[in-house]
């Protein structure tokens, strides 16, 4: 727990809400007049017993409840970000899940330009893995140029996917694409687009006897696996993968293709510091 961030960050979003945007005075008589919600009102608005919040705010509540502090962060309207640090500096590390429901599910616009400017493949999908944005070369990846709306739907229910473009499709790429799928829900469990693939799945002869399998949880970064290029034949793609901060569940996919047999960066070194 960082008592002294935790403080500053509760403190001041707390301070910035309108108590009377929730039915509540401001409170009266004497004393100095503290802006935004006072302590005792958290307490009110979220149903807790008197004294929860101000332990929480001084850090005298330890390992506290992710629901409780998901209602701290929704009541104080705090962002992705920022519900990431409450919840490290409370003292239970990563949030299991994003604040809002719809959080991962859009981007800012300027993420496209940030897609054309890159040489390799590349696309950014939101936590449904519906394609949000991308460049010309991933487009060009299939046949007829054009890229799919749901990577994830595109891997595993795809004919020319399952017979063409995806090389070894049963041993190599639905295997540990099952498991993000898992993942995903976890984190997810109420999105109707991942639980709509998940039926698909689980009616699928060959995909229901994997998911019942079950498996680790693998994510693609630094994957390198055998793959048809439309345009470029067969070759082998390697996957780099991140995260836009502000789209929890969203992915940032850059695939680095090389024609022909040889594995591209099997031999590549680590990246490290000097020193």
């Amino acid at each position: 727990m960082n008592k002294t961030a935790l403080r500053a960050l509760l403190k001041e979003r707390r301070e910035l809400i309108d108590p009377e945007a929730h039915g509540l005075s401001r409170p009266t008589g004497r004393g100095r007049r503290a802006r935004g919600l006072a302590q005792q009102q958290v307490d009110e608005l979220t149903c807790r017993a008197v004294d929860t919040y101000n332990r929480l705010e001084t850090g005298r509540y330890p390992n506290p409840p992710a629901d409780y502090l998901r209602q701290i962060g929704r009541l104080f309207g705090l962002d992705e970000r920022e519900w990431v640090m409450l919840c490290r500096y409370a003292g239970i590390g990563d949030p299991p899940g994003p604040l809002n429901p719809s959080s991962g599910l859009e981007l800012p616009g300027a993420w496209q330009e940030a897609v054309d400017g890159i040489g390799h493949m590349a696309y950014v999908s939101d936590a449904s893995w519906n394609v949000l944005a991308h460049n010309r070369r991933f487009a060009e990846l299939y046949p007829g140029g054009r890229a799919p709306a749901n990577t994830m739907r595109w891997m595993l229910f795809d004919e020319s996917a399952r017979e063409q473009s995806l090389i070894d499709w049963d041993t190599v790429w639905a295997p540990p694409v099952l498991p993000q799928l898992r993942a995903a829900l976890a984190a997810r469990p109420e999105d109707p687009t991942l639980r709509q693939i998940e039926r698909e799945v689980r009616a699928d002869a060959f995909l229901g006897r994997l998911w019942e399998a079950g498996g680790a949880h693998l994510h693609p970064d630094g994957a390198e696996r055998p793959l048809r290029h439309a345009l470029l034949g067969p070759g082998h793609v390697t996957i780099c993968a991140a995260q836009p901060l502000t789209a929890p569940g969203s992915r940032l996919i850059i695939m680095l293709f090389r024609p022909g047999p040889e594995k591209s960066h099997v031999s590549t070194p680590m990246l490290r510091a000097n020193g």
